[in-house]
């Protein structure tokens, strides 16, 4: 297969006797990878060398079981397009697909055989990715691989969640988690930063200096690589003054662990902000200061571009969704208002002052 420059960094060819092997080093971690160029094989063991993890071994899968079909997606064009960070979660959700049903052939799969794999799960939204994962499945075998038989999963009942998905913090909420970790700590750099700019905590983890010019904040998401610019709001600006002067030389990031001056997984992130939350006594995680944010932009009558903008999102979908709310309730408010001019009074004598002085001078 002919190579394409630069859609594998780090991996040069190495000839012995003859025979092109491909060769993996980065951060002092080398390995050799397996299969021709481009192929899954390769594909699975240069993003196992990314993570410095090591070649997995050759596939055994036989053809037409799920773990073939899961081999099959992970190689193609489809999965490597995506994300890095949708790249680990979908690679994760499979790996446990395949330990769960792997043996078997996913053209002999009905119905109840999804469904008995969304009970194995705790909670309705992890049962409903389990369904979603194998209607994905399906439907790559057929618009990839040939497959004219039925999506199974696709009949499978979807159970139902909390619509609102992550609790969304309201602001007596922050004003206790602010009054409980003052300033200067770094649990209120932290929910200033992810307030303010919207960031997820994947963005949250590697955010630093790099990312600031001329008071404002410029990232990429990494979920969906789009671009977010935004301007420093002056309480932020006080906390990173203030975290500047803790700061080591040479420091870019602007969360650190505590023992050491290195950055958080996102993983260890939301979970050291779980135990800021539990010690102010809120609900909540960082995602849930995300859609905060997004809500003060509404209730103060931002567009939904705006909003979009602040969330660094593709299109306006989301952002609809809060500028609905938020129209409500000023609709609400505003019909009310206009029942209340030219109100007449109806209470009864005993209340109704007015009543009761008519009464008595007829």
């Amino acid at each position: 297969m002919k190579r394409a420059r630069g859609k594998y960094p780090y991996v040069r060819p190495n000839t012995v006797k003859g025979r092109i092997y491909w060769k993996f080093e980065k951060d002092g971690f080398r390995c050799n990878l397996p299969g021709p160029w481009g192929f899954a094989e390769f594909v699975a063991a240069y993003e196992a060398a990314l993570n410095h993890a090591k070649a997995p071994r050759a596939s055994t899968a036989i053809e037409g079981t799920l773990s073939w079909l899961i081999e099959q997606y992970l190689g193609s064009l489809r999965f490597q397009n995506l994300s890095d960070s949708r790249k680990r979660t979908i690679r994760h959700e499979l790996d446990w697909l395949r330990e769960q049903a792997g043996r078997y052939h996913f053209a002999r799969l009905e119905v109840r055989h999804v469904e008995k794999l969304m009970t194995k799960k705790a909670g309705p939204t992890a049962a409903n990715t389990v369904k979603k994962n194998m209607s994905m499945l399906c439907n790559f075998a057929s618009k990839k691989l040939g497959y004219k038989g039925p999506n199974p999963a696709k009949f499978a009942e979807k159970l139902k969640t909390n619509p609102d998905g992550y609790h969304t913090w309201n602001e007596e909420e922050v004003e206790r988690f602010l009054d409980r970790h003052g300033p200067g700590t770094k649990a209120r750099l932290v929910i200033l930063l992810a307030l303010n700019t919207g960031m997820a905590r994947q963005d949250l983890a590697r955010v630093g200096r790099q990312h600031v010019k001329a008071g404002r904040i410029a990232y990429r998401r990494g979920k969906t690589s789009v671009a977010a610019d935004l301007p420093i709001l002056p309480e932020l600006a006080v906390e990173l003054e203030a975290a500047l002067a803790n700061w080591s030389d040479g420091q870019m990031l602007f969360i650190t662990q505590d023992k050491r001056p290195v950055g958080y997984t996102p993983e260890s992130l939301g979970n050291w902000f779980r135990d800021r939350c539990a010690e102010a006594n809120v609900p909540g995680a960082l995602h849930g200061l995300r859609k905060a944010g997004a809500t003060r932009l509404a209730d103060a009558g931002a567009t939904e571009w705006e909003i979009a903008s602040y969330l660094a999102h593709k299109d306006t979908k989301t952002a609809a969704i809060y500028v609905k709310k938020a129209n409500r309730a000023r609709l609400a408010d505003s019909g009310f208002a206009k029942l209340t001019q030219g109100f007449v009074s109806n209470l009864s004598e005993a209340l109704d002052r007015k009543a009761g002085k008519a009464d008595a001078n007829q």
